[in-house]
């Protein structure tokens, strides 16, 4: 069976729709801060691999600040990730319908669009997780080795990315184990994917090890610090790729344990079930599991289209539904909104990454001001230093066109990239909420600016002041205490 057309046209749409929005805001602060990264290449950084941000800085060498050239691997992501969600549908037998229907579902989730119109490593995590559920359902339905060690290659190459598939993978291997079908597990072929997986991911685990594994570290600090914790984890599963499609993805669960002939397809349900409970129990984000719904979509597309065969008036409600699905998911997930309309949205309640592209250049302009305003012979014993990341890479970014020299800072990948000079025994500080925040390694502290980013988003700058203060410390001695890793 031929993968029907509408499923490219489909795809297509989607980028166009991405890249139509790529623009209309600004950079996210992970996006600064993985164009940085990428600038100092390494196997790992303390929170991520380094494919992504290798990705980002080459596409902003090509094309220095364009937000378009940047945001162009995560909509063709998007789009393959949505091909790959009806090529599931089409490998359990589904037709035309089903796959359209696998492929509108997925297209117009609010998880494929929020996380694709900007760089994210959760984009590429979805794509990686989704082949790897094709290539799995695959192997099982045709009997293939050849797509179990094509299997471990998208895993290895995955971790690379964001190593959440690699844990998916072991679970979907235990489910395999358990359940069955066992057969194709005592093969070469599988001997081969997970030595695959182990070379292509071992780059990135050596460097985690050598360095005490950060990566645990920041997944520990920033467990529950969105969608409710553990309290909004299941609800915002409704959300994640519409309510009212919610039947959709459920009918992919279900369907392994109430068809017969789908009965070797247990392990993905079972997978997902055990996943969420792994997320849940460690307080994990709820978008964790947003990668695994398009598979649950490829399989569900089909019982969805039967349904919607059986009555006429279905395929037009089926039809309303997702085109209802596809604008709210749009609105919410995509920079529709005007800047000023944001603060206190529903946008920003649902998806407050929404307010981390705004008001960067605002930002680095207050730093500026700030930054000139420092006597010239004073200036050369001072150093910017930034509470996180994401104001660290917004300096180093946009600043130099500025006047403004590199930003240090001890968030994450920066704390590893090098500590101000000796002799600078003052701080230009940005990221503190006021002197008594900067104590006790900052004193003498003046307040030279305000940010304001002018369209009232009460986003994490907004009203912070930038200070002129005095290390307590030489740096060598500071820098243990102003490491963090979250």
């Amino acid at each position: 069976m031929r993968l029907s057309g509408w499923v490219g046209i489909v795809a297509a749409a989607q980028v166009v729709v991405l890249l139509a929005t790529s623009t209309r805001y600004g950079y996210h602060r992970d996006e600064m801060y993985f164009i940085v990264a990428g600038s100092h290449p390494a196997f790992g950084y303390p929170d991520q691999p380094p494919l992504v941000p290798l990705v980002c800085w080459a596409m902003n060498s090509l094309a220095p600040g364009s937000l378009l050239l940047l945001r162009t691997p995560s909509a063709l992501a998007a789009a393959l990730t949505t091909i790959l969600a009806a090529l599931i549908a089409r490998e359990v037998g589904g037709g035309t319908r089903a796959q359209l229907i696998a492929a509108a579902c997925t297209a117009c989730s609010g998880f494929a669009l929020a996380v694709a119109h900007l760089v994210s490593t959760t984009t590429f995590d979805m794509l990686s997780t989704t082949a790897l559920g094709w290539l799995a359902v695959r192997a099982v339905v045709r009997g293939s080795g050849a797509c179990v060690l094509a299997a471990g290659v998208v895993v290895g190459v995955g971790v690379e990315a964001k190593p959440q598939v690699g844990l998916v993978a072991a679970v979907m291997v235990a489910s395999l184990i358990v359940i069955g079908p066992r057969s194709l597990l005592w093969s070469w072929w599988a001997a081969g994917g997970a030595i695959a997986a182990l070379v292509l991911a071992a780059p990135y685990v050596i460097w985690q090890q050598q360095h005490g594994w950060p990566q645990l570290t920041v997944a520990g600090n920033i467990a529950g610090s969105q969608e409710g914790g553990r309290a909004g984890f299941f609800p915002f599963q409704l959300v994640m790729v519409s309510l009212a499609l919610v039947p959709v993805w459920v009918a992919g669960l279900r369907a392994p344990f109430r068809r017969a002939e789908w009965r070797q397809l247990r392990f993905v349900p079972i997978t997902f079930g055990v996943m969420a409970v792994l997320y849940f129990a460690g307080n994990g984000h709820a978008y964790y599991l947003a990668t695994l719904y398009p598979l649950l979509l490829g399989l569900g597309a089909m019982p969805t289209a039967e349904w919607a065969q059986r009555a006429p008036r279905r395929t037009g409600l089926l039809a309303t539904v997702i085109g209802i699905s596809a604008a709210v998911s749009a609105v919410i997930a995509l920079p529709l909104l005007p800047e000023r309309d944001l603060q206190g949205s529903i946008v920003m309640a649902l998806n407050p990454a929404q307010g981390e592209t705004v008001g960067w250049p605002r930002f680095v302009q207050t730093v500026s001001s700030a930054w000139r305003q420092i006597p010239a012979a004073e200036r050369r014993h001072t150093a910017v230093f930034t509470g996180n990341y994401g104001e660290a890479g917004a300096i180093d970014l946009i600043g130099p066109p500025l006047g403004l020299p590199r930003a240090y800072s001890g968030h994450n990948g920066f704390s590893e990239w090098g500590i101000p000079p000796a002799i600078n025994t003052r701080a230009l500080l940005i990221g503190f909420d006021n002197a008594a925040d900067a104590a006790p390694y900052f004193e003498q502290c003046r307040t030279l600016a305000v940010v304001n980013d002018r369209v009232g988003l009460n986003n994490n700058e907004q009203g912070l002041p930038v200070m002129l203060c005095r290390t307590t410390a030489p740096w060598a001695k500071l820098w243990a205490h102003l490491r963090h890793y979250d």
